[in-house]
């Protein structure tokens, strides 16, 4: 067999077996933004229902249903409609809220009506655990807040994703505290 024969073979198998352990692998995604307002206004729409149907989704996408009953023990159902009309789904409950400062949730797949999808049924790539935890992180420096978001159970294939769908959400809480 020739050199680059071989190569190429070696090539091929790396990532395929890189493809196997990524979807079987679960990692923590960490990201975080300073922006230009204080943590009481970061907070508010972070929190408040009808600003979250301004920012939750990446780019091109919409949040047309949101419910939250933000408390200790309550209940979220956020949605996210893509530019070609179809509907994502998650539910959650929040564990634990430091007004101002913290929030922690776990959240999963579901369908419209809140019901838990199990991770192993998504149409997603990657193994996914039937819920991941959330924690949320507020700190204001000089009228400035920094917001650093922890996802914990990520598919290490899907990491790289998550990431820029948390990015690109970002990007939209910025436009919207600027207004």
């Amino acid at each position: 067999m020739k050199t680059s024969v071989k190569v190429i073979l070696g090539i091929v198998i790396a990532l395929f077996l890189f493809v196997i352990v990524a979807r079987k692998t679960s990692s923590t995604v960490t990201v975080s933004r300073t922006f230009q307002a204080p943590s009481d206004r970061v907070w508010f729409v972070w929190t408040d229902t009808e600003s979250m149907k301004q920012w939750w989704s990446p780019k091109d996408f919409t949040a047309p249903v949101i419910q939250n009953d933000f408390k200790v023990g309550g209940k979220f159902l956020l949605s996210m409609k893509s530019p070609d009309g179809e509907m994502f789904w998650n539910s959650g409950t929040y564990k634990e809220i430091i007004p101002g400062k913290k929030i922690v949730s776990v959240m999963s797949f579901s369908d419209e009506s809140g019901k838990i999808i199990p991770g192993s049924e998504v149409k997603v790539p990657g193994d996914w655990p039937d819920e991941i935890q959330a924690t949320v992180e507020f700190q204001e420096v000089e009228g400035k807040t920094s917001v650093s978001i922890e996802e914990v159970g990520i598919p290490l294939i899907m990491k790289l994703m998550a990431k820029m769908g948390w990015e690109q959400q970002f990007d939209k809480l910025e436009v919207l505290l600027a207004k």
